[in-house]
């Protein structure tokens, strides 16, 4: 994948890694730990609520995402792909938790995408300052 369109961000965690997931794969509570003001299901998934195959949605302001997970292998890998929200074509992003020697967690967050429109590199600062946050509000949460 070309530089351009993909993105790689990690944080660290204090809390251990079932905490950690716990706050990563419940959709509702974003709204607690992000910036996001609106965050929910749309669909369960399976297994119930979040698991693969849910449909979440996450806002801010008039601004609204709906993603569907795609891998939900508790407590290391949670994936999803964009549904809509944004003019990316082709987003992934696959979430990666691992616990650390002192009893944290490494969060490592990767996206993908295919296409964006220009200007690309705006894109791309955008996606990767979003990510960012988020990862680090995990690590705060």
């Amino acid at each position: 994948m070309p530089a351009d369109r993909s993105l790689r961000v990690t944080a660290t965690s204090t809390r251990p890694i079932e905490e950690v997931w716990a706050r990563l794969a419940d959709a509702a509570g974003w709204k607690d730990w992000t910036s996001f003001t609106r965050s929910g299901l749309e669909q369960e998934g399976d297994p119930a609520p979040d698991g693969v195959g849910a449909v979440r949605r996450f806002g801010i302001g008039p601004m609204t995402s709906v993603e569907e997970v795609v891998a939900f292998e508790p407590p290391t890998h949670l994936a999803y792909v964009l549904r809509k929200g944004l003019p990316v074509k082709g987003y992934r992003a696959d979430v990666e938790l691992a616990s650390t020697p002192a009893g944290g967690t490494d969060i490592t967050w990767s996206s993908t995408w295919d296409r964006n429109p220009p200007p690309t590199a705006l894109w791309r600062r955008f996606l990767t300052s979003t990510v960012g946050r988020v990862a680090k509000d995990l690590a705060k949460a």
